[in-house]
């Protein structure tokens, strides 16, 4: 009997082995190749959130909002303010500026000309330290209802775990969310069901200031 033929059932196993082996390798190539992908996209979905909550020049000016005033080489005039309930803010030299509703470069254009009549060539910056303007609002069949700061990115989800979460009879198909328009824009109103963002991948919206958000109540609503 050739020598071969006597070993078979070794040759088998060791082709086995080997081919196993090669499969084990081949997978792992290819979870490695998926790894950078993986990775890269939750950095590019970390980059995005971050992104949602850095204070840009388009930044609207709020009541009770904190900035930060910084005239270069004139710290007499540098100052940190809050906004008033009056939509404005005091200054040394130049007094009441309007800052509700300005972006934080038009209110640096706006007290650059007034201290120029004072200063040649004032240099101003303005930083945002505390974004104290922006809430959302929560009524109905929830923990706790009321006034919420939106001190930074807040879905849907998030907001009902600040109002201390859903009660009992809440409606969990029918949360609304009322949003004002803007720029003359025409109002929005979203129904959402909390059950759809949980089990079936739903949308879970983000917030906006301003947003009012309503769970109603099994008594509030007529189910079908």
């Amino acid at each position: 009997m050739p020598g071969f033929l006597r070993h078979r059932p070794v040759f088998l196993i060791v082709v086995l082995v080997w081919g196993a082996l090669c499969g084990l390798s081949g997978v792992s190539m290819a979870q490695s190749n998926a790894m950078p992908q993986t990775s890269e996209a939750k950095r590019a979905e970390s980059r995005a959130e971050k992104r949602a909550l850095i204070v840009t020049d388009d930044y609207i000016i709020g009541p009770e909002d904190i900035l930060e005033i910084s005239v270069w080489r004139n710290p007499d005039l540098s100052r940190e303010v809050m906004v008033r309930p009056d939509g404005r803010i005091s200054l040394p030299l130049i007094g009441d500026v309007t800052a509700v509703g300005n972006t934080t470069s038009e209110l640096r254009d706006e007290i650059t000309d007034k201290l120029k009549s004072y200063k040649e060539n004032p240099t101003v910056a303005i930083v945002v330290k505390a974004v104290n303007s922006y809430y959302f609002y929560v009524q109905g069949s929830v923990g706790k209802i009321g006034k919420f700061p939106l001190l930074s990115r807040t879905t849907l989800m998030q907001a009902i775990a600040l109002a201390g979460g859903l009660a009992p009879d809440a409606v969990r198909s029918r949360i609304t969310i009322f949003r004002v328009g803007i720029n003359g824009d025409a109002p929005e109103k979203m129904v959402v069901s909390y059950d759809d963002i949980i089990l079936r991948g739903g949308e879970n919206i983000v917030l906006k200031p301003g947003d009012t958000l309503v769970v109603p109540s099994e008594t509030m609503v007529l189910l079908p």
